[in-house]
């Protein structure tokens, strides 16, 4: 299974993005997935998760009313939708998918609850 994640770049503080995380090899239509970043010199933490359904997500506290996760199903394929975006939003994002069990509605918030990556993608947010 691959993750590829794309996206990222250059934006202004206040500008939008939108993320896409696609897989290969294996559906992740029934998986929870999730995006997490890493910030230079921070460790990666969890930006927001949803469920299988797409019916439950999670989102971090420093983004919440500003990203947005969603997922498409039929094209196996997740987004993160980031408006209002802040300097302190640059950071390398991931997309993950935890796949050792299908039709979850939990969503974690640790690296630990995942099993497969993506490579990331770069955001820059400049002030």
């Amino acid at each position: 299974v691959q993750l590829q994640a794309s996206g990222g770049g250059l934006v202004q503080a206040g500008g939008s993005l939108r993320l896409s995380c696609a897989a290969s090899g294996r559906t992740f239509s029934g998986s929870v997935v999730a995006w997490f970043r890493q910030a230079p010199g921070k460790e990666r933490e969890f930006v927001a998760g949803i469920a299988a359904s797409g019916g439950s997500t999670r989102y971090a506290d420093s983004v919440k009313g500003r990203f947005t996760i969603s997922r498409d199903n039929a094209n196996d394929r997740v987004y993160l939708q980031m408006i209002k975006l802040k300097p302190e939003d640059t950071a390398v994002y991931y997309c993950a998918a935890r796949m050792r069990e299908q039709y979850s509605f939990t969503i974690y918030y640790t690296e630990r609850g995942y099993d497969y990556w993506g490579q990331g993608t770069l955001v820059t947010v400049s002030s």
